[in-house]
C-alpha cells in the first residue's frame, strides 16, 4: 500500500501540493479591494469583466494562489463575492491555481465556498470573539473540504509580542486537530505582520517577533504551514514602491529561511534579494531586523533615502513598439512571436506595398520564417512556439490566397512559384498522425509547400499524387508495425516505376536500423530515416541543395551499408533455445497455494459516456510533452532552464484547452470490459465463453537466458489445467469519441497549434480511461486488489498487481489476435472502434487488451523468435507460415 504523505494539498483546475522543498508559495493580493484602489473601483463600477485581467495579470506575474476579497462598506460583499468567483471559475487561464477566500465577515466566506471548485483556502478564521464561534466557522470550512488561515487573534485581540503569537497558534492548533479534526496540513498560520518603521519604538520588533514566531511555530507544529500579509509590513512607505519591494524582498528573504511557507504579495512587485542596491538593502535590514535602530536611527535613515529617490512605478504595460516598424519587421515579429492579432491587416498592407500577392509570400513572409526556421534549429524555439508561427503564417496565407486565385484567373503565367513541394502521408492501414502533422508544420515554416494526404493512403495514390504534383521529396508516417511493410512495399513501388525523389520514413515504430535493412535496399535514389520533426528541415533542405544532396545521399548509403553489416553480426552472436526447451523454461509460479479471484461478473460490461473529469487526474503528461519534442521528466520539465518557460506556456495552454474539452462536452469516452473462465494450455489460453471458448495464441521468450531466468510467455500467468483451479482473464477497448468535427474547425480557422493539441490530448485521455478502467477493475469489477491505493505517479510506474498487454506489443506482439478480442467485446457497435486492415484502431485514441491479475504476472518483450516457434505459432492460429509472417517479421530471427 502506498503512503499519502501529509502534505498540504490544494488545487484550482491544476493541483497545487506544497511538499518541503516546495519554494515560497506567492498568494496573489490585488484582486482585493481593500489592497487595489484599481481593483475597488472596478468592482464598484460594476466593471467585472475587466476586474478579472486584474486576476489574470497576478496569475500571468506568477501568483500561485489567488487572495479575493469583497470586504468594502460600499458593496454588497456577498453578491460581489458570489458574481466574481463564478465569472472566474469560467477563465481556466485564471481557474487554473487555488483561491483564497478572504474576508472579515464569515457570509462572505461561505459564499465563496458555494462558488469555488478545487480546493480553496478560506482567510481567516480566529477566536477573537470566542472559541465556539472559532470552531464553529471551522466545522464548515472543513465540510467544504478547504484549507483555512488562523489568525493569531483572540479574545484579548491581535498577538503583537513573540510570547502572545506562538501562545494563541498552539491554542487554536490543539481546539483544530484534536477537538474539530483538522489535518494539521491543513491549518495555516498568519501571526501578523505589522508595519516597521512607524517612528513608534514598540513597533520596532514587529518583523523580527514574526519571524521568529514563525520559526518556534514551525518547529512545534511541523506540519502546519505559516503565511502572512507582506505588503502591510512597508506601510509607511505607501507610495514609494522603490522602497517598498525592496523591504518585502529583505523580509521575506529572513522568514522563508525562518520558515514562512507562503504571503499574500503583489508577485509582479518583488525584486530578486541580491539585486537590491547594496545601500538600500542594508538599510532594509537595519530596520526589519531591528539592527543599529537605538532612538530611531535605522528608521531614520531608511526614511531619508526613501525621500532621496524617486518612486520606481513598475506598471506593466503592453509593449506596442513594435507597431511602429516597416510592415516587414511587424510580420516578422508577429510570426517569431505566434501573434495573430495585426496578421491581416498587415498583410493586407504589405499586399498593397507589393507588385503581387505572390511576392508577400515569398518576400517578408519567407523572411520570417526563415528566422523561425534559423532560431528553431539554433535551440533557441521549440515546437509549440514553431506551430504558433505556422498558425500566424496560415492565416496571412489564407488572407492572401483570394488574391492570388483571382491574378491567376487573369495571367495564369504570373504566378509560377518556386517553392520546393514535399508529400506527406500516413500508409495504408494506419491511423496515427500527430507527428506527421507536426513534420508537415515544421517544414512548412521553413518555406516548403506541403501535401499532406492524410491517413491510411495506399500506395498508388501517393505515388500518383507525386508525380502529379511534381514534388520534390516523399515523406512517410507510420506507427504501427504493420506499416513497416507498407513501407517497404511504397519503396519497391518507387523503384518499379522509376522514380526519383528521396523518401523520407518516420513514426513511431520506425528505427534507423529497420530503415538501412528492409526499406534502404529496396529504393536507390535516396531512404533517409527522420528521427523528428527539428530533424526534418535539416535533411530536407540538404536534398534540394546540390551541393549537400550528393553528400547527404553517399553519406547516408555508407551508414546504411554499416548497419546492415552490424545487424547481420548481431544475429550470429544472440544464443537461442529450441522452441521444445525455452516452453519449458516458462515463468515458476505456485499454483497450489494460489486461489484466484472471481470477477464480479463474466461476460462485458460497457460504460456509453464516462465522465471526461474523472479522467483527467489520471492523465500521465509526459508522453504529451515527447510528442511535442520537450522530452524530459514531469513536472520537473516545467522548471528546466532551456525548455521550462515554454513548456509551462505549452502546459498552461493544454490546461485551458482541456478544460474546454471536459467542460463543453466536447468527446465522449466510451470503454468495454469483460471477464471470462480461462485454462493455459501451455502456449495458448482457452477461454471459455457462455456458447464456446477461443485459444488466444500466445508466443514465448525464445532467446538463451541466464540459469534461474524464464523465458516469459503471457500463457505463464493463467493457471494451467493441471493447478485444478478456475482462472480468468480479462480484456478491455477504451475509445475517446467525437474528435472530427472539432479538428476540422481548426483546420478552417487555419489553426494547426489547437489542431495537434486536441489530438494529443485525445490520445492523452484514451491512455487516462484505460488506466481508470484499469484501477475500477482491479479494485472492484475483478476486485482482486480492493484496497489498492495508488498515486498517480505510481500508476504510471506500473506499481500496481496485474498486468493489461495490448496486441501488438511486445509481450504480445501479433495484432491479429486483436479479432479475437474485439469479437469476445462485442465488435465495432459495442466498442465505437473500427479495425483497420492493417489492424489500426479507429478513432485514432483508442487503446485495448487484455487482463491478467496474478501477482507474478508482468510486462515483457517477447523480442525475437526462431523458425520453430513460428511453424508452431502459425499451426495453432491455423495459418501457413507465410500468412502469419507478414504480422510477425519483425520479431523473427532472420
Amino acid at each position: 500500500m502506498s503512503t499519502i504523505y501529509p502534505f498540504l494539498r490544494l488545487a484550482g483546475l491544476e493541483p497545487l501540493v506544497v511538499r518541503p522543498e516546495t519554494n515560497f508559495v506567492n498568494i496573489g493580493e490585488r484582486t482585493n479591494v481593500t489592497g487595489s484602489k484599481k481593483f475597488a473601483r472596478l468592482i464598484r463600477e460594476n466593471q467585472y469583466e475587466e476586474a478579472l485581467s486584474v486576476a489574470r495579470q497576478q496569475v500571468e506575474n506568477g501568483a500561485q494562489i489567488l487572495d479575493v476579497n469583497m470586504d468594502d462598506a460600499l458593496l454588497d460583499g456577498v453578491q460581489a463575492m458570489t458574481k466574481f468567483l463564478n465569472l472566474l471559475q469560467s477563465e481556466p487561464d485564471i481557474a487554473r491555481i487555488p483561491i483564497m477566500i478572504d474576508s472579515s465577515k464569515f457570509e462572505i466566506i461561505e459564499a465563496g465556498l458555494k462558488c469555488v471548485q478545487g480546493k480553496c483556502i478560506v482567510n481567516s478564521i480566529s477566536m477573537k470573539e470566542g472559541v465556539e464561534k472559532f470552531k464553529r466557522e471551522a466545522i464548515i470550512c472543513k465540510l467544504f473540504g478547504a484549507a483555512v488561515v488562523v489568525m493569531a487573534f483572540d479574545e484579548q485581540g491581535q498577538a503583537d509580542t513573540l510570547q502572545r503569537r506562538v501562545d494563541i497558534c498552539s491554542r487554536a492548533y490543539d481546539i483544530l486537530v484534536k477537538e474539530v479534526g483538522f489535518d494539521p496540513q491543513d491549518i495555516i498560520f498568519d501571526p501578523n505582520i505589522f508595519a516597521v518603521a512607524t517612528g513608534l519604538e514598540e513597533h520596532n520588533n514587529y518583523a523580527v517577533d514574526f519571524i521568529e514566531a514563525t520559526r518556534i511555530i514551525k518547529q512545534k507544529m511541523p506540519l502546519t504551514k505559516v503565511s502572512g500579509g507582506v505588503s502591510n509590513l512597508s506601510f509607511s512607505f505607501r507610495g514609494n514602491d522603490h522602497v517598498r519591494e525592496a523591504m518585502h524582498s529583505v523580509f521575506l528573504f529572513h522568514a522563508i529561511k525562518a520558515g514562512m511557507d507562503m504571503g499574500i504579495v503583489n508577485a509582479g512587485q518583488l525584486v530578486v534579494y541580491d539585486e537590491i542596491e547594496p545601500e538600500l538593502r542594508r538599510l532594509c535590514e537595519d530596520v526589519i531586523l531591528n539592527r543599529n535602530n537605538d532612538n530611531n536611527e535605522a528608521t531614520e535613515k531608511l526614511i531619508a533615502f526613501a525621500e532621496s529617490v524617486k518612486a520606481k512605478g513598475k506598471v506593466t504595460v503592453k509593449d506596442e513598439a513594435w507597431r511602429k516598424e516597416p510592415v516587414e519587421t511587424r510580420l516578422t515579429h508577429s510570426l517569431i512571436n505566434g501573434i495573430t492579432d495585426y496578421i491581416e491587416i498587415d498583410t493586407e498592407e504589405a499586399r498593397q506595398k507589393y507588385p503581387r500577392p505572390l511576392d508577400v509570400i515569398e518576400g517578408p513572409l519567407m523572411d520570417g520564417m526563415n528566422v523561425v526556421g534559423d532560431l528553431f534549429g539554433a535551440g533557441k524555439m521549440f515546437l509549440p512556439q514553431v506551430v504558433k508561427s505556422a498558425r500566424v503564417m496560415k492565416k496571412s496565407v489564407a488572407w492572401l490566397t483570394p488574391f492570388i486565385e483571382e491574378e491567376k484567373k487573369n495571367n495564369p503565367a504570373a504566378q509560377q512559384g518556386s517553392v520546393a513541394k514535399v508529400l506527406l502521408a500516413t500508409v495504408k492501414g494506419d491511423v496515427h498522425d500527430i507527428g506527421k502533422n507536426i513534420v508537415g508544420v515544421v517544414l512548412g515554416c521553413n518555406g516548403y509547400d506541403i501535401i499532406d494526404l492524410g491517413v491510411m493512403v495506399p500506395a498508388d495514390k501517393i505515388l500518383d499524387t507525386a508525380v502529379k504534383e511534381n514534388v520534390d521529396i516523399i515523406g512517410l508516417s507510420g506507427l504501427i508495425t504493420p506499416s513497416l511493410d507498407e513501407m517497404v512495399h511504397v519503396a519497391h513501388e518507387m523503384k518499379r516505376r522509376g522514380m526519383k525523389q528521396p523518401l523520407l520514413i518516420g513514426g513511431a515504430t520506425t528505427s534507423r536500423m529497420h530503415t538501412a535493412v528492409k526499406i534502404a535496399p529496396q529504393y536507390d535514389n535516396g531512404v533517409i530515416h527522420v528521427l523528428d520533426a527539428s530533424r526534418s528541415v535539416t535533411v530536407a533542405s540538404s536534398l534540394l541543395s546540390n551541393e549537400q544532396r550528393d553528400k547527404l545521399l553517399n553519406d547516408t548509403v555508407a551508414e546504411y551499408q554499416q548497419l546492415r553489416i552490424d545487424f547481420e553480426k548481431k544475429k550470429t552472436i544472440k544464443t537461442y533455445l529450441d522452441f521444445e526447451k525455452a516452453s519449458a523454461n516458462k515463468t515458476a509460479i505456485d499454483w497450489s497455494s494460489y486461489e484466484p479471484v472471481k470477477p464480479q461478473f463474466t461476460g462485458t460490461r460497457v460504460l456509453q459516456q464516462v465522465p471526461l473529469n474523472e479522467l483527467v487526474p489520471y492523465i500521465d503528461w509526459a508522453p504529451f510533452f515527447i510528442a511535442w519534442e520537450l522530452g524530459g521528466r514531469f513536472p520537473q520539465l516545467l522548471e528546466d532552464e532551456v525548455i521550462g518557460k515554454e513548456a509551462t506556456k505549452l502546459y498552461n495552454d493544454a490546461q485551458a484547452l482541456l478544460k474546454k474539452i471536459v467542460d463543453e462536452k466536447w468527446l465522449n469516452a466510451r470503454a468495454v470490459a469483460g471477464f471470462w473462465p480461462a485454462v493455459s494450455t501451455g502456449n495458448s489460453i482457452r477461454l471459455h465463453t457462455d456458447e464456446s471458448y477461443y485459444n488466444l495464441e500466445c508466443l514465448r521468450q525464445q532467446i538463451k537466458k541466464a540459469p534461474g531466468q524464464p523465458n516469459f510467455s503471457l500463457a505463464d500467468f493463467i493457471a494451467p489445467e493441471t493447478a485444478g483451479k478456475e482462472d480468468y482473464i480479462g480484456a478491455f477497448s477504451v475509445t475517446i469519441e467525437g474528435i472530427e468535427p472539432h479538428l476540422q474547425h481548426f483546420i478552417e480557422q487555419h489553426d494547426d497549434y489547437n489542431k495537434i493539441m486536441l489530438q494529443a490530448l485525445a490520445d492523452r485521455l484514451a491512455e487516462a480511461l484505460a488506466e481508470w478502467l484499469h484501477a475500477k477493475v482491479r479494485t472492484d469489477w475483478w476486485g482482486y486488489a480492493k484496497d489498492e491505493q495508488l498515486t498517480n505517479e505510481e500508476l504510471i510506474k506500473e506499481k500496481y498487481v496485474g498486468i493489461r498487454p495490448a496486441p501488438g506489443y511486445p509481450a504480445c506482439p501479433d495484432h491479429t489476435e486483436k479479432y479475437k478480442l474485439f469479437h469476445l467485446l462485442g465488435g465495432e457497435q459495442t466498442t465505437g472502434i473500427t479495425l483497420t486492415e492493417s489492424l489500426a484502431m479507429y478513432p485514432a485514441a483508442s487503446v485495448c487488451g487484455w487482463y491478467f491479475a496474478h501477482p507474478q504476472s508482468q510486462y515483457f518483450g517477447v523480442g525475437k523468435i526462431k523458425e520453430d516457434q513460428l511453424e508452431d505459432y502459425a499451426r495453432r492460429k491455423g495459418l501457413s507460415v507465410e500468412e502469419i509472417t507478414r504480422w510477425l517479421r519483425p520479431i523473427l530471427e532472420d
